[in-house]
């Protein structure tokens, strides 16, 4: 029987959490909670869950910060809720390591899609490796190469760490290297069936962009009007 993934949700607010528990319940995760960002990172602690549904403004301890002590030591893939449409703390939240972000109000039924959505591209990077006789597929470009199986990125020598988002979108771009996408084109690649912004999509490009930067690289091209490329020749 396979086991049920294990989502810790992470709110302030007693009602909210009470019915984002139960839609992800419904939809067949075991769900813990936590009332606010230190109780959060006892439970991260003691259990590291499949995914983190996190609000942004919380006492004690604020989604932000949780979010940054729980990339210290994991990858375990965030998704970003708060009260506010705020652009700065959209792109904030994106770029501290979170893989997607809703803004309140929304629908049980979209918080499950996208949960499930990310779980879906974060699934083979927590598989077994594949067997010698099988191995992985690797996927390279001038300094730039990422492997397939156990998701890893590298330029030229330097391990670049990127969130499950982040190694799906850069991979969508180097597998058509020279293709212009529009931001259409890479959310469905990335979030499949789940409708995004396009500024989630920017956000994630920019922070794909800083993390190769610190090693010298330039992984992405702005394609003005349209989207964007891998910028490797």
């Amino acid at each position: 029987m396979t086991e049920r993934p294990h989502i810790l949700v992470v709110d302030d607010d007693p009602h909210l959490r009470e019915v984002v528990a139960f839609a992800l319940s419904q939809a067949g995760f075991l769900v813990e909670q936590a009332s606010d960002g230190r109780a959060g990172l006892e439970q991260v602690r003691r259990s590291v869950p499949a995914l983190i549904v996190l609000d942004v403004m919380m006492p004690e301890m604020d989604g932000l910060e949780l979010c940054r002590e729980v990339r210290r030591a994991h990858e375990v893939p965030i998704v970003f809720l708060s009260s506010r449409d705020d652009e700065v703390d959209r792109i904030l939240g994106l770029e501290l390591g979170g893989d997607d972000y809703l803004t309140k109000p929304f629908s049980p039924r979209e918080l499950v899609a996208r949960v499930k959505a990310v779980l879906r591209r974060s699934r083979a990077r927590a598989s077994p490796a594949a067997p010698a006789s099988k191995p992985s597929e690797v996927l390279r470009r001038g300094p730039l190469r990422m492997d397939l199986e156990p998701w890893r990125a590298w330029w030229n020598e330097h391990e670049v760490v990127l969130t499950v988002t982040e190694f799906h979108l850069l991979a969508a771009l180097l597998r058509a290297p020279g293709k212009a996408f529009t931001r259409d084109e890479l959310m469905t690649r990335v979030y499949e069936d789940v409708v995004v912004s396009d500024r989630t999509i920017d956000s994630h490009v920019r922070h794909i962009r800083q993390k190769f930067a610190a090693f010298g690289g330039d992984v992405i091209q702005t394609v003005h009007g349209l989207g964007y490329r891998l910028a490797l020749p």
